[in-house]
């Protein structure tokens, strides 16, 4: 197979991030925008040793399950890889993606998944959004969203996944901009001022925040932009966030008010939490209601055991799980998550929570060895305590009977497994936003001292590739 060489294919599966996957002469092609059951026409772009990549071309016969996008940027935009399979086509998509990695990277053989939890509307879902700002042809600023694997700018007046309000804001934003001529960012020459516009929407506050994300320290005609933005229903926080770094990260660390305050709330399942620019939170707040449900079910609180929750974000699930352990501990790497945390355990009268900053592979192995210290120091002066410390240590968070982690998709640190096997909680609850590192990471705790209970999938992001899941792992004894 050469290069811009046409082919006819059936596509019959669907890779990682919803790529259609069809072969040709017994060759492996995937093929961005086919879906399971397309009869294509493709032409090859790029050939591997063993497999290639092929431009659609032609839907010759249209699969049973592909149906009309409802957003006519679908193809270009590289935010919605699926939404021309049906959601019912999606979900089982996704299910089976989940499957096959524990499967295949985690060795399971046939692992007891529960069905996936879809959404009952998968549209408007999304509580935040991060448009970037760039200069259109005709040399106007334009709000859009990337191309898939690109940074060419799709402009998008109405994403039909984001809150309708987006719009609205998107549209007041580059109107004020392109009036006074304030500059958008340009990557290549590092130039220019406004690199995105980051919009959070609480579902449940009704409360938004529209935050500049500025290649600079100041947004000229700032009052004008406030006063603007503050007549739409609901706004609550105007602010910028200073990032002159040249760097694909979308924020820096720096954030100051334009108008109004620098955070939002919003409630999860009767628990309110204040969200600022740099917080981690959810963007599907009614599956992650969902989603901590279950993380909840497969902890098996009785009121009375010690928890640690890893990679806590402004301490969503801590909180969640608060009501029914004895003692829940936090850790998060960004300071302003972590200041979000403590106060949103204030808000709701919560005191058996305690969080820490830093890195979860740096701050719990550091905090187990120095607790373990603690705890031989203690033991050398007195007679030993029924089942050897245990009982004395375990109140200090040592020794916790669940371990919760919720780590980014690069998943957990090694040095973190290890440390989580060494405080041997009865129960390991693993949230995740990448089924293959979420395997990766089962089968070292499976060689580590844990079995593989059961998992369930939960669709946070309709119509792409991407699928968060819930397992639970549970302690062997020999």
């Amino acid at each position: 197979m050469r290069k811009n060489e046409e082919y006819n294919l059936e596509i019959t599966d669907m890779g990682i991030d919803g790529e259609g996957i069809g072969k040709a002469e017994g060759v492996t092609l995937f093929v961005k925008d086919a879906v399971i059951g397309d009869l294509v026409r493709v032409k090859i772009m790029k050939m591997k040793k063993t497999y290639g990549y092929a431009r659609l071309m032609e839907i010759v016969k249209p699969s049973p399950y592909r149906v009309e996008p409802k957003c006519p940027l679908s193809r270009q935009c590289g935010g919605c890889q699926i939404q021309s399979l049906c959601y019912e086509k999606q979900l089982e998509f996704k299910e089976k993606k989940v499957r096959n990695n524990l499967e295949r990277i985690a060795g399971l053989g046939n692992p007891f998944i529960e069905p996936i939890v879809g959404m009952e509307e998968p549209y408007h879902f999304r509580n935040k959004e991060q448009f970037p700002i760039r200069k259109g042809k005709d040399g106007q600023a334009v709000a859009g969203f990337f191309a898939a694997r690109t940074h060419h700018l799709i402009p998008v007046a109405n994403c039909l996944i984001g809150a309708p309000v987006n719009e609205i804001i998107i549209r007041e934003v580059l109107r004020v901009m392109n009036q006074h001529g304030i500059e958008p960012y340009e990557e290549e020459t590092h130039s220019g001022l406004v690199r995105h516009v980051l919009i959070r929407y609480g579902f449940t506050s009704k409360e938004i925040m529209v935050c500049f994300v500025l290649n600079g320290e100041e947004l000229p005609y700032a009052k004008e932009m406030a006063e603007t933005l503050c007549k739409i229903d609901g706004m609550t926080s105007i602010t910028i966030n200073v990032n002159t770094e040249k760097t694909n990260v979308i924020l820096g660390n720096t954030v100051r008010v334009l108008w109004g305050r620098d955070y939002i709330m919003d409630e999860l399942d009767g628990i309110r939490f204040r969200i600022s620019p740099l917080s981690f939170y959810q963007v599907n707040p009614r599956q992650t209601e969902k989603l901590y449900r279950i993380a909840m079910e497969y902890a098996e609180l009785t009121g009375t055991e010690t928890v640690w929750d890893m990679y806590c974000g402004i301490g969503t699930i801590s909180l969640f799980l608060s009501r029914r352990a004895g003692h829940v501990y936090g850790v998060e790497v960004v300071p302003q998550a972590i200041e979000d945390a403590r106060k949103n355990a204030e808000i709701n009268g919560i005191s058996n929570v305690e969080f820490f900053v830093g890195k979860a592979e740096e701050v719990v192995p550091r905090y187990y060895e120095e607790k373990r210290r603690e705890a031989a120091e203690a033991e050398k002066g007195k007679e030993a305590i029924e089942n050897g410390g245990r009982a004395e240590a375990s109140g200090t968070g040592m020794h916790p009977d669940v371990v919760v982690v919720d780590p980014p998709r690069k998943g957990c640190a090694q040095v973190l497994l290890a440390t989580i096997c060494q405080m041997a909680p009865e129960r390991v609850v693993y949230v995740s936003c990448d089924s293959a590192t979420l395997a990766r990471d089962v089968k070292y705790l499976c060689e580590n001292g844990y079995r593989y209970v059961k998992g369930r999938p939960v669709d946070q992001f309709g119509h792409s590739g991407h699928v968060e899941c819930v397992v639970k792992m549970q302690r062997k004894y020999i």
